[in-house]
């Protein structure tokens, strides 16, 4: 079971990389105002989700505690981030504001998955 959970943090780990890298890349252009959410991110976060999610049932299945309060947290944030990004995926420029937002709760996130015991 072990091996099978390392594999889901493994792809957990590539969703957040790909949903930071994605704004990441887009930040010069944010700056000139023309920055968009790119398929990276909308893809990114839907792997976020789904291996979140399977990582859940894997450990509470291999009898480990899980704090659900962190991982209710962690989802809620991922939902707001989730939500944005597929809404406005298909906008030629977003709000700079709205791109700061899934920028920065992106990092939030990471911070409560390392910091959160």
């Amino acid at each position: 079971m072990d091996v099978l959970i390392n594999v889901f943090v493994g792809l957990h780990i590539i969703g957040i990389a790909s949903l930071l890298g994605g704004f990441l890349t887009q930040m010069k252009a944010m700056s000139a105002g023309t920055a968009r959410f790119v398929p990276a991110m909308l893809h990114g976060a839907l792997t976020m989700l789904v291996t979140g999610v399977a990582l859940v049932g894997l450990n509470q299945a291999d009898d480990m505690s899980v704090n659900t309060l962190k991982i209710g947290v962690k989802l809620a944030v991922l939902i707001v981030i989730l939500g944005l990004v597929y809404v406005k995926r298909d906008d030629e420029k977003i709000h700079k504001g709205v791109f700061g937002a899934v920028g920065g709760l992106t990092v939030v996130n990471i911070f409560i998955a390392l910091l959160w015991h």
